[in-house]
């Protein structure tokens, strides 16, 4: 059954879209038909990352207002031709479109895709309403900071009362070092405290944001990077495959590695 899934976080600048564009490139470059929504309205970002910025010439909103097909909205990918994204208007508000509306949009998508993903706006007001409204499942995407950590769990609440039953997380911008001095919150910490499912962990490096900056998801751009290898995992894990968890810690050659080592030569 062709699945849609809303990936959200209630807190701004955790890297939502990131996700959305990386994941989505996985799951297509594992031959899946997959279709990315953006649904921030006003504030787009989605096809920056993916580098098809210049290639829009409808959004959303023109299919709704019958000024064109669906699939004329659609801009599909080159690179990766299981691919397509439904582009928001960067000249309208969130207040543009209803929840009614886009479920319209969704299932006219659902009945042509496996994978329809959703990258929410920030917040809980419209946007996000909108964003969730369609939505079978959910991916909530945290840091490792306390006031994400938060907003995510007062986004995990909205989605139980909402019926959203298959709710998964994954943490983004994971820095070993810091966890292992204590400065950081660690993984383990953060799923006590909303209590679901570990999808999957990204570590925080800078290769993301030369991918971001060059509109080339990093899957395509260094798919043997460290966090090129998460974002497939998370995409096979999606699929229902068993794959298992990267260990970052002993990735990282860390200062506290190098000491532990130092002073074992000593001994």
């Amino acid at each position: 059954m062709n699945r849609v899934i809303v990936i959200t976080s209630g807190k701004g600048g955790v890297g939502k879209t990131t996700v959305t564009a990386n994941l989505g490139t996985a799951l297509a470059s594992l031959g899946h038909k997959v279709a990315l929504v953006d649904a921030d309205f006003g504030l787009r970002n989605l096809d920056l990352l993916l580098g098809l910025e210049q290639r829009i010439v409808y959004t959303a909103l023109d299919v709704l207002a019958g000024e064109c097909t669906l699939d004329k909205a659609l801009v599909k990918d080159k690179r990766v031709p299981n691919l397509v994204l439904l582009p928001a208007a960067q000249n309208r508000t969130k207040e543009s479109i209803n929840p009614e509306q886009m479920k319209e949009l969704v299932d006219q998508l659902n009945k042509q895709y496996e994978y329809v993903l959703i990258d929410c706006p920030a917040g809980i007001e419209m946007g996000f309403r909108n964003a969730i409204a369609p939505a079978q499942e959910a991916i909530i995407v945290t840091t490792p900071e306390m006031a994400a950590v938060r907003d995510a769990d007062r986004v995990v609440g909205l989605m139980e009362s909402e019926q959203i039953k298959t709710i998964r997380l994954i943490v983004n911008r994971v820095r070993p070092e810091m966890i292992q001095l204590n400065q950081m919150i660690s993984v383990e910490d953060i799923l006590d405290l909303l209590v679901i499912p570990l999808l999957g962990v990204i570590p925080d490096d800078q290769k993301i944001i030369v991918s971001t900056n060059k509109g080339e998801p990093i899957v395509l751009e260094d798919s043997s990077s460290l966090p090129g290898i998460a974002f497939s995992n998370i995409a096979s894990r999606l699929t229902g495959k068993e794959v298992p968890f990267l260990d970052l810690m002993a990735s990282q050659d860390t200062i506290i590695n190098r000491l532990i080592r130092f002073f074992n030569r000593k001994l």
